[in-house]
């Protein structure tokens, strides 16, 4: 392990898969830490054939090429923080929780990339189970929407208080802190998040962005979480930031394609022109 002392620089690491359409998963991430002048290092998980439209294809790499690229990175640079996005089966997410295991890995967002914004089921069961059972617990964070919170408690979440009761579930299952996604939540429930590490809920809310250019924010929230832990924030500072972040990119989603388009990573950019 390097020391990290050393460097005064902030490093962060994304394991995740490849959206060619670019606005989700590695590349929302790399864009995400780089706004947050962040280093961004990454370990693939697989490779898709995507667009605004949907998703073609996705070819998934070897759990050892897998491993190869976190101790790759871990080894020579070192990492302050790091999340997980898509991690597609039970032998990735077995080989990644063994590898932060075996790296100590600290800082750790888990974005369960489980369920998509329209509540469709992206990894089998078998993955399910491995995720909870094998990477939750060595989470600093985890991030689930209200379909993967759903999965994980067999709760049915309409409301804030359903929310609460489904972040004491997934607590439970040894996750150090919980933050519930609203996003798809219908009404004046939409955007609102809760958060709970054990003692303490918080509703967390920010004002509501009117557009269809969504995709990717799910990836961003818990990349801009783990790049302000690189920097030395608290995790709920880290995670009230990121917040802001998201919905300010939420302002300049881009209107690209013919079908959902992702929210505008580069707004900073805007801001200063």
């Amino acid at each position: 392990m390097v020391d990290l002392m050393a460097s005064s620089i902030p490093v962060a690491l994304t394991i995740a898969g490849s959206d060619s359409g670019g606005g989700a998963g590695i590349q929302a991430d790399l864009r995400t830490f780089a706004f947050h002048c962040v280093h961004g290092t990454s370990a693939l998980t697989c490779i898709t054939a995507q667009n605004t439209l949907g998703v073609n294809r996705v070819d998934a790499l070897l759990p050892e090429a897998v491993k190869a690229q976190i101790e790759a990175v871990v080894k020579d640079i070192g990492v302050h923080a790091t999340k997980t996005g898509m991690l597609l089966n039970q032998e990735i997410i077995l080989a990644v929780a063994e590898t932060v295991e075996a790296l100590s890995l600290k800082q750790l967002v888990v974005d369960p990339v489980m369920v998509s914004r329209a509540g469709v089921q992206l990894i089998d069961d078998s993955a399910v189970a491995a995720l909870r059972d094998f990477l939750l617990p060595k989470a600093s964070i985890v991030t689930p929407n209200i379909y993967e919170a759903q999965i994980f408690t067999g709760l049915s979440i309409n409301d804030i208080d359903d929310m609460r009761l489904a972040a004491e579930k997934i607590h439970k299952l040894g996750v150090k802190t919980v933050l519930v996604k609203g996003g798809a939540l219908k009404h004046n429930f939409r955007g609102a998040d809760v958060w709970f590490d054990g003692e303490c809920f918080e509703t967390l809310t920010t004002a509501t962005v009117d557009t269809t250019n969504t995709h990717g924010t799910g990836c961003t929230l818990s990349a801009a979480i783990a790049a302000n832990l690189a920097q030395g924030k608290d995790l709920f500072s880290a995670v009230k930031l990121a917040k802001d972040y998201v919905t300010n990119a939420l302002k300049y989603a881009l209107e690209i394609g013919h079908g959902q388009g992702p929210i505008g990573h580069f707004f900073p950019l805007l801001l200063n022109t």
